[in-house]
């Protein structure tokens, strides 16, 4: 059976943003959805969160694997620990690198078991991220994967792709159901 992952943004939930649209949209095509409450989301670590994921998702090659922010940041790290190769990864206004550090990230990634371990990789940003996960992060993202047939889509001022008090249009985000297998 597919299933799927969706991993929330730092300082958030599962019932924010496009996530429970997509957690429904994608059992309604039949996947089994796992949208879990990050730990300690105000402070996001490594040390908490990967072994949260391993331990508690399941990873199949019928595994589509969806971040956002700190969430997308996060994958990285679970496929380098992954035993198995799942079928896609989406990253939504991800980054590999943040300047001044961050727990989220490492110093350094093997890129080359990343690859062994995902099919395809789609990194999605906006032009206008207001916190600097943009078309730029992105880029560098792609390349240090260099996993052929992985793309970045550059969204038009789309922003960081949440719900604001000023814009609610992140209810819903159609355009990542239609990328995912």
């Amino acid at each position: 059976m597919k299933n799927a992952i969706i991993l929330h943004a730092m300082e958030d939930s599962p019932k924010n943003h496009w996530y429970p649209w997509l957690k429904d949209q994608l059992q309604q095509k039949g996947y089994e959805v796992w949208v879990p409450q990050l730990p300690d989301t105000k402070n996001p670590q490594l040390s908490k969160w990967v072994p949260f994921i391993m331990e508690n998702g399941k990873f199949t090659k019928d595994t589509v694997i969806i971040g956002h922010s700190a969430g997308a940041a996060v994958i990285w790290t679970v496929l380098e620990e992954l035993d198995v190769k799942v079928s896609q990864a989406i990253l939504v206004a991800g980054f590999s690198f943040y300047p001044g550090g961050d727990g989220i990230l490492k110093p350094a990634y093997n890129w080359e078991k990343i690859k062994s371990n995902v099919e395809e990789v789609i990194i999605i940003n906006s032009d206008n991220d207001p916190y600097g996960h943009d078309e730029v992060r992105g880029r560098i993202m792609l390349e240090m994967l260099a996993l052929d047939g992985s793309i970045q889509i550059i969204l038009k001022g789309q922003k960081h792709m949440t719900i604001d008090k000023h814009d609610s249009r992140y209810k819903e985000f159609p355009f990542l159901l239609r990328l995912i297998k």
